[in-house]
């Protein structure tokens, strides 16, 4: 699966861009066909703690799906992300083998 990583608004670095591409790697043992995903990591500039956003943006053919999560930290917000993912995949995979 291609993973794309984007930072708004900030540099990122390497360690943060590998624990994404890791922790996505893993979402394709729910579902095989995923064609790729964007990550889109941003900053919000408030004073509130939880400023950190992570959007993903997965996409398997005949349906994209969108995840927003906000925390504290990027990994938190990534592991959630994924986590909203992996059902959402797992629904998908059903949905599909439902109907076949």
């Amino acid at each position: 699966m291609k993973v794309d990583v984007h930072a708004v608004n900030f540099t990122v670095d390497k360690k943060l861009v590998d624990f994404v591409q890791e922790r996505m790697a893993r979402l394709e043992k729910y579902y095989d066909k995923v064609v790729s995903s964007d990550v889109y990591l941003k900053v919000e500039k408030t004073s509130d703690k939880e400023n950190k956003i992570v959007e993903m943006k997965i996409i398997v053919p005949g349906d994209d799906f969108l995840v927003k999560k906000q925390c504290k930290t990027f990994e938190e917000a990534v592991e959630l992300a994924a986590e909203s993912i992996e059902r959402l995949l797992v629904k998908r995979k059903e949905k599909i083998n439902t109907h076949i």
